[in-house]
């Protein structure tokens, strides 16, 4: 599988009641400032694997030079941390954001 691939895949489903889940609902409050969207419904959250060392989350932004992406990546990891009451890691994929990773994609109908 090649890395376009793999970026176009879903990003995985997580059980409310777990703590991946938690940390997912408590992401919804990190909007981006110039959609309006939080970081969940734009589909920028791709994986929170919880399950070694060192806790991460991994996020894409919805451009290379997003103005936003700094404060978005410390919002993100803030509530996250919070959320489960350890320091975790976020990383940045270097993969290209496209509306198809929403949650809805018709959320951005006339933006």
């Amino acid at each position: 599988m090649n890395d376009t691939t793999r970026a176009q895949q879903a990003a995985p489903e997580y059980d409310s009641a777990s703590p991946e889940g938690k940390i997912k609902e408590a992401l919804r409050a990190v909007k981006d400032p110039e959609i309006g969207l939080d970081v969940i419904q734009l589909g920028l959250i791709r994986e929170i694997v919880l399950s070694q060392a060192e806790p991460e989350i991994k996020m894409m932004l919805t451009t290379p030079f997003c103005p936003y992406g700094g404060w978005l990546i410390q919002q993100v990891k803030d509530v996250a941390e919070q959320t489960i009451g350890k320091p975790l890691k976020v990383t940045v994929l270097p993969d290209m954001w496209d509306p198809n990773f929403m949650e809805d994609p018709g959320l951005l109908m006339g933006w």
